[in-house]
C-alpha cells in the first residue's frame, strides 16, 4: 500500500509532463473518425483546450500553437494565422494596460479608493458597499487582479481599526463549545468554581465576547470576500476590463465583418447598468450574509463610535499621507479622463460620434486608445518652469515623461496579448474549417428551447466552466460554437454571444477561479466554504441580471428581436 502512494505521489509530480505527452495520443481517433478537415481543427481545439484547463504549458505557450499546427495539418495557411495575433482589438487592450500602469506608476487609483472611502463613511454596510464600488470603478480600467491587490492592505487596515487584532478575534471565536467551567477558568483562574453566581456571570460575560467577535470576524469576511468579487463584476463594464469582451469584438469582426454594433461606448451604454445592477444585488447579499446590514459592531454603542472614529482616522491619515494632488497625477487624471470620453464618444450608436469627422471606417477603438497613451510617453510629470526661458539663473525643471517603455514593458502582461492572439487565431482556424458548424449542427435539441431560456442556460454553463478554467481560455473555446448555434437556430447571433463573455466573468465560487479570488483566499482569513457558499447565490444573482438586461435595453439597444442582415451575409458567404 506504501509503494502505490509513494508511486501516485510521484505521479503527481511529473503529471504536467504526462500531459502533454498523452493528450496528443489520447486525441489522435479525431484525426481519423471526423471530417478531414473538422477533424484536424477539432484536434487542435481540444489540445489547446486542455493544456489551457491544466496550465501543462504556459497560457501564452498553448495560444501560439495555432501558428505550427494549423500550418502544418492544413487547416489554415501561416498568412492568414500569424496576423490574428495583432488586430487592432489587440491595440486597444494594449492601449488600456499602458493607461493603467501609468495610472498606477503615479499612485491615482489609491487616491481615487480613498477618496471614496472617506465619502462612505465607515458603518459596515456602507463601507462594504464604498469597497465594491472602488474595487468595481478600478477594475474597469485596470486588472481585476491590480485592484483586489491593491484595495486588501487598505481593507485589512480599516479592519483592524474597527475590530482591533485578528488573532484575538480568532481565538475568541474558538470557545463555543467549551464548558461553563473552561470559561470561567479560561476568564478568571483565580474565582473559585463553588461560587455559582459568579460563574454564571464570568460564562455570561465570556459568551457576550464570544459572539461579539464571531459576529465581527463573519464582517471582516465580508469586507475581504467583496473587492475581488466587486473587480470581477467592474470587469465586465468596458471592453477593455476583461479580457472575454475583447474577445468578443474581435470574433465578431472575423466572423461578421458587417457587423459593427458593438464598440467602446455601445459596449458600456449596455454593459455598465448591468454591471450597476449586479453589482447592488451582490452588495445586499454579501452585507446580509456576512452581518453587513446590521450596521453595527456587536458591541456598546461607545465602542462603536471609538471603532468609526479609529477607522476614519486610518482613513485620513492614508489620504493625508498622499498629500495634495500633484501635476503628474492631475495630468494622468486629464488623461484618463479623455481616453474614456473619446473611445465613449467615437460612435455611441445612438448618437453621432465624432468619427464622422474622418473617412468611413477608417477609425476603430484601437486608433484612439493609442493616440492617447502616445502622449504620455512624453508629456512631462512635472510643470513645466516657464522663468527658465526668460530668467538665464533660474534652473530649469527635470524633464521626466508621465510613463516610460521601461515601466510600460514591466507593468504590461504581454502573455495576455499573446492569449487575445491564441483565441483570435483558433476562432479563425474554426470557421474557415468549418468545425462551427459542424458542432452547431449537432446541438440541434437546442432549438426546441426557447431563446430566453437559452440564454441563462449559456450563461449558467459558461460560468460554471469557467470556475474551473481562465475566463479567456473558456470564451475562446465557446464563443465560436455559440455563434454558429445562434445561426443555426436562426436568432440573433449577439443574443448569445454576450452572455456567454459576460458569464465568463461570474467566477466567484473557487479560490483557483481567477486571479482575484486566489489573493483574498491567501490572506488565510477565508474559507473554501465560505467562497462555495456566497459564490453560488453570485452566479445565480449574475445569470438573473444578465437574462434581464439582455431582454430588455439589450433587446432594444442591439434590435436582438431580428435576424440581422450581416448575420445572413455570412450564411451566404459560407454557402458560396
Amino acid at each position: 500500500m506504501e509503494t502505490i502512494s509513494t508511486f501516485a505521489k510521484k505521479l503527481w509530480c511529473v503529471k504536467k509532463q504526462f500531459i502533454l505527452v498523452l493528450t496528443p495520443l489520447i486525441l489522435l481517433p479525431l484525426l481519423f473518425g471526423l471530417p478531414e478537415k473538422e477533424g484536424k481543427c477539432l484536434y487542435v481545439v481540444l489540445l489547446m483546450a486542455v493544456f489551457w484547463c491544466t496550465e501543462a504549458l504556459p497560457l501564452a505557450v498553448t495560444a501560439m500553437l495555432p501558428v505550427c499546427l494549423f500550418p502544418t495539418m492544413g487547416i489554415l495557411p501561416s498568412k492568414k494565422v500569424c496576423p490574428q495575433y495583432f488586430l487592432d482589438t489587440n491595440f486597444l487592450f494594449l492601449s488600456g494596460l499602458v493607461m493603467a500602469s501609468a495610472i498606477e506608476e503615479w499612485g491615482l487609483h489609491r487616491r481615487i479608493a480613498l477618496k471614496v472611502l472617506k465619502i462612505v463613511g465607515v458603518k459596515p454596510a456602507w463601507l462594504i458597499l464604498g469597497m465594491m464600488i472602488t474595487s468595481a470603478f478600478l477594475s474597469m480600467w485596470l486588472s481585476n487582479t491590480a485592484t483586489t491587490a491593491m484595495m486588501l492592505p487598505i481593507a485589512n487596515a480599516i479592519l483592524e481599526s474597527l475590530f482591533g487584532d485578528l488573532a484575538t478575534l480568532k481565538e475568541n471565536c474558538k470557545v463555543k463549545e467549551e464548558t461553563e467551567g473552561e470559561l470561567l477558568c479560561r476568564v478568571s483562574p483565580t474565582v473559585p468554581h463553588t461560587s455559582s453566581e459568579k460563574m454564571k456571570t464570568y460564562t455570561i460575560d465570556y459568551t457576550l465576547i464570544f459572539y461579539k467577535s464571531e459576529y465581527q470576524m463573519k464582517v471582516w469576511k465580508g469586507f475581504l470576500i467583496c473587492i475581488p468579487y466587486a473587480a470581477s463584476i467592474g470587469g465586465t463594464a468596458t471592453l477593455t476590463g476583461t479580457a472575454p469582451n475583447l474577445i468578443l469584438i474581435g470574433q465578431l469582426k472575423s466572423y461578421f465583418p458587417e457587423c459593427d454594433l458593438i464598440n467602446f461606448g455601445s459596449w458600456f451604454a449596455f454593459a455598465f447598468p448591468l454591471m450597476v445592477l449586479f453589482l447592488i444585488l451582490a452588495w445586499l447579499w454579501i452585507s446580509f450574509l456576512y452581518g453587513g446590514l446590521n450596521t453595527r459592531y456587536g458591541g456598546q454603542i461607545k465602542s462603536k463610535a471609538q471603532a468609526e472614529k479609529k477607522a476614519e482616522v486610518v482613513i485620513d491619515e492614508d489620504y493625508r499621507k498622499l498629500g495634495p494632488i500633484n501635476f503628474a497625477e492631475g495630468s494622468i487624471a486629464f488623461f484618463f479622463i479623455l481616453f474614456a470620453v473619446l473611445l465613449f464618444t467615437r460612435d455611441p450608436k445612438f448618437v453621432t460620434g465624432w468619427s464622422t469627422f474622418f473617412n468611413k471606417g477608417y477609425v476603430s477603438d484601437a486608433t484612439t486608445g493609442v493616440i492617447i497613451v502616445s502622449i504620455l510617453f512624453f508629456f512631462p510629470s512635472q510643470k513645466p518652469s516657464l522663468s527658465w526661458w526668460f530668467d538665464s539663473r533660474a534652473s530649469n525643471t527635470p524633464y521626466v515623461p508621465l510613463l516610460s517603455w521601461k515601466k510600460a514593458q514591466e507593468c504590461v502582461p504581454w502573455n495576455i496579448i499573446l492569449l487575445l492572439g491564441g483565441g483570435f487565431a483558433m476562432a479563425k482556424g474554426c470557421e474557415e474549417s468549418g468545425l462551427a458548424a459542424w458542432i452547431g449542427a449537432y446541438l440541434q435539441p437546442i432549438a426546441q428551447v426557447p431563446p430566453a431560456v437559452a440564454v441563462m442556460f449559456i450563461t449558467a454553463f459558461l460560468a460554471c466552466f469557467t470556475e474551473f478554467a481562465s475566463n479567456t481560455a473558456t470564451i475562446i473555446i465557446f464563443l465560436p460554437v455559440i455563434a454558429e448555434l445562434a445561426m443555426f437556430v436562426k436568432v440573433n447571433p449577439l443574443y448569445f454571444m454576450i452572455p456567454a463573455t459576460t458569464g465568463c466573468s461570474f467566477a466567484f465560487m473557487l479560490p483557483v477561479s481567477t486571479p482575484p479570488n486566489s489573493i483574498a483566499f491567501a490572506s488565510g482569513h477565508l474559507l473554501v466554504k465560505d467562497m462555495v457558499k456566497t459564490g453560488f447565490v453570485m452566479n445565480i444573482l449574475g445569470i438573473l441580471s444578465v437574462s434581464l438586461a439582455m431582454n430588455t435595453w439589450g433587446r432594444a439597444m442591439f434590435s436582438l428581436e431580428t435576424y440581422p442582415d450581416w448575420a445572413l451575409l455570412h450564411l451566404l458567404v459560407n454557402d458560396t
